[in-house]
């Protein structure tokens, strides 16, 4: 073995004991129904071990739901993770309503929307250069029925039984 082979080995093995950032999905909320669709933000949560941060590339992102692509997209140069510290990112993923239209078979008689959510976090390492950090998480999100959205969510019942409670006093 020759010195060049050596180096290399000796790169290799440092390169892969070294370590790494962590990410994981700690969330994924309904956060907005318009015009254009729904938007869900997923919370995601990533480690630097470093002493210098570390910029994010880019963020790619699939939501699935039987087993079919809903959404699909990339979000590039999303920040920096904070050096010796945990970053906090928020993911927004918009779904249109046309796909939402054909998951009705998903939804069936539960009215639940099961769903997959993969991302892939694209992060620059010093010296490693580009490394993808994959993410998934599954849930199942409840949708809301006709008689959900006449009635409202209950908090203004019970905003109102406290306002008259504090009247009493």
């Amino acid at each position: 073995m020759d010195l060049i082979d050596k180096a290399k080995n000796f790169v290799t093995e440092k390169i892969a004991n070294m370590e790494k950032p962590e990410a994981s999905i700690t969330d994924v909320d309904l956060k907005k129904i318009g015009l254009g669709g729904l938007t869900f933000h997923a919370k995601v949560a990533v480690k630097n071990p470093y002493s210098v941060p570390i910029p994010i590339m880019e963020i790619d992102y699939v939501l699935k739901s039987a087993s079919r692509v809903i959404a699909s997209g990339r979000i590039p140069d999303p920040g920096n993770i904070k050096a010796n510290d945990s970053t906090m990112l928020d993911v927004p993923v918009q779904v249109p309503h046309s796909v939402l239209l054909s998951l009705v078979k998903d939804v069936g008689g539960d009215w639940d929307l099961d769903y997959t959510l993969e991302l892939g976090l694209i992060i620059d390492l010093p010296v490693i250069g580009n490394f993808t950090i994959p993410l998934s998480y599954s849930g199942e999100y409840k949708l809301p029925t006709l008689s959900d959205l006449w009635k409202g969510t209950g908090k203004e019942e019970e905003e109102k039984e406290e306002t008259e409670k504090v009247r009493e006093i």
